[in-house]
């Protein structure tokens, strides 16, 4: 993903700075995603697994991106939350 654009994005429900999620936790979110057991915002089920996401300072909330093009809508939102073992810290990208 371009820096410079990565540097001016922000959470549109927090307004947190986001960051690429790294590989720890993009591997945690995938494995709940394969189990069923992660929903987006909105309730619905979040079934593919995700190839590069971002993921707001505080590490609560995750957006995912397709084909490079980050989908910044709350309600596509992923919260960490309820991915038991999500690495409550990591490597910001």
């Amino acid at each position: 993903m371009d820096r410079k654009l990565l540097d001016i994005l922000v959470c549109p429900a927090s307004r947190q700075p986001l960051s690429l999620l790294d590989r720890p936790g993009l591997d945690a979110l995938n494995a709940a995603i394969a189990a069923g057991t992660v929903q987006r915002e909105d309730g619905t089920a979040q079934n593919e697994p995700l190839r590069e996401a971002l993921i707001t300072h505080d590490r609560k909330r995750v957006y995912r991106v397709d084909d490079g093009i980050p989908v910044l809508l709350v309600e596509e939102g992923i919260a960490t939350g309820q991915v038991a073992d999500f690495p409550k810290d990591g490597a910001r990208a």
